[in-house]
């Protein structure tokens, strides 16, 4: 059978087994490209799209096309133009009668981008991969895929380095480019009202062609900000510029937040960041010791690394006093004299970190839903079990920043396009299952006294 025939009959299954607007994003321009030795190769547009794929739908794209094959069939996403030829080039001036996105009169400056903040110097791993490829995307089209891009995730992930990156990217396109957390907002629009310069201030946007917005969840409760945010909002969309905006939660978990604000948001692409898996923490390490211009001995690299695990900036904060110390007393410390430097950052790391070992996780879930904790990572799939199993990997995801491998093993074994649907099952049922909501609630409380007890 030739590639694109199977192809299209697996669309055609595809489309009965996910949303339209699945679809309609992720599949519909994708074509079959080869199919020999038991490998089917599918062509797609972007490596964004390919990324999604493979970590989204890879199992349920295998077990269509080994149906149709007949045989079991491995399968792989490859970036190339769906019609054979380059990807078209986005011109300098808009054919559409009005005035180039590049060619506007110069708003507010691209301003307050720190030049340490680009992508070249941003480490990619599994915990970050999907918002990373998703960000170059944006930054090489802004205005015209995934707007608004809302990323969300704890302190010290890379959120910000990510806005600031886009921010970069879209400065060489020679795009107006606008950079301000929510509270630097917030004081302006304030300002902007005791002198009656509220219209003024909006106005002020209509020249910026990309908008990155951080820490969006500090305007919980400010009603009129989040008013004037949702207007400035619909204005870049319908012109097609682009808006960028991070929090530390997802939109529907800010609370005290305009609902109209809250779907506009919704209704663009939002994605979870995840802080570094030791892999991640140790690239980080190096590419940080080679701009502080110091070298340490592997174990303790490997030592930074699994004691500061929970922010980028604290395994940052960690390695700039080791090289400090190094440079003021002409030595390198062994692992004892690291050990006793950083004590302090260590014990601080350890105190707020607020993750749980597994088998805590399992045991107090396997408690609330009355069952024996080695029921969790078996292989039975009654109803209680399987919700209960599905707790547990939510729980490692969001509360321990575990990678899903790491969670897929701790469950028996389980691989990881298992563990994403009993994450998303959870996260999609939490918002609208107010039973569900509430039990959640209950185990994180059981966990912080079964940690203190």
């Amino acid at each position: 059978m030739q590639a694109d025939k199977i192809w299209q009959a697996a669309l055609g299954e595809l489309q009965l087994q996910v949303s339209k607007a699945n679809y309609n994003t992720w599949l519909k321009d994708t074509r079959g490209l080869d199919y020999s030795n038991g490998e089917f190769t599918v062509a797609v547009p972007s490596t964004f799209i390919a990324e999604w794929l493979k970590s989204r739908l890879n199992s349920l794209v295998c077990r269509i096309v080994s149906g149709i094959t007949g045989q079991n069939t491995s399968v792989c996403f490859q970036v190339q133009a769906v019609n054979g030829t380059p990807p078209p080039v986005k011109a300098g001036l808009m054919p559409d009668g009005g005035v180039s996105l590049k060619a506007r009169e110069p708003g507010l400056k691209s301003a307050f981008l720190n030049p340490r903040y680009t992508f070249a110097n941003f480490v990619s791993g599994d915990c970050n991969r999907f918002p990373y490829t998703a960000a170059i995307e944006i930054a090489s089209n802004p205005g015209e895929v995934f707007n608004p891009f809302f990323i969300y995730g704890g302190t010290g992930t890379g959120k910000t380095h990510l806005l600031h990156a886009i921010g970069h990217a879209a400065k060489l396109l020679h795009m107006s480019t606008y950079y301000m957390s929510a509270e630097q907002f917030t004081n302006e629009f304030v300002t902007a009202i005791r002198s009656r310069k509220a219209e003024e201030f909006r106005v002020k946007f209509s020249n910026v062609d990309v908008l990155l917005l951080d820490d969006i969840q500090f305007l919980s409760g400010k009603t009129g900000t989040q008013e004037c945010i949702f207007h400035i909002l619909n204005d870049f969309l319908a012109d097609n510029r682009q808006v960028v905006i991070s929090s530390d939660r997802p939109p529907k978990e800010i609370e005290c937040f305009n609902l109209r604000l809250r779907s506009r948001l919704e209704g663009g692409l939002v994605v979870d960041i995840f802080p570094p898996d030791h892999k991640t923490r140790l690239a980080i390490l190096e590419s940080k010791a080679k701009v502080l211009k110091s070298s340490f001995d592997a174990s303790i690299m490997d030592f930074l690394a699994t004691h500061f695990h929970h922010s980028v900036r604290e395994l940052e904060g960690a390695l700039i006093r080791l090289a400090t110390y190094a440079r003021l007393n002409n030595s390198d410390p062994d692992l004892d004299s690291v050990k006793y430097i950083l004590n302090d950052l260590i014990s601080i790391s350890e105190q707020n970190n607020g993750r749980y070992q597994p088998s805590t996780i399992i045991e107090v879930v396997a408690d609330y839903y009355a069952m024996a904790p080695e029921d969790i990572p078996s292989k039975k799939r009654d109803l209680k079990t399987s919700r209960a199993r599905h707790v547990v990997m939510y729980l490692l995801r969001q509360q321990n920043y575990c990678n899903l491998s790491d969670i897929g093993r701790v469950l028996g074994g389980r691989d990881h396009s298992t563990v994403i649907h009993g994450c998303e099952k959870i996260s999609s049922q939490i918002s609208v299952d107010s039973q569900l909501s509430k039990s959640i609630e209950d185990i994180r409380i059981l966990l912080k006294s079964y940690k203190t007890s």
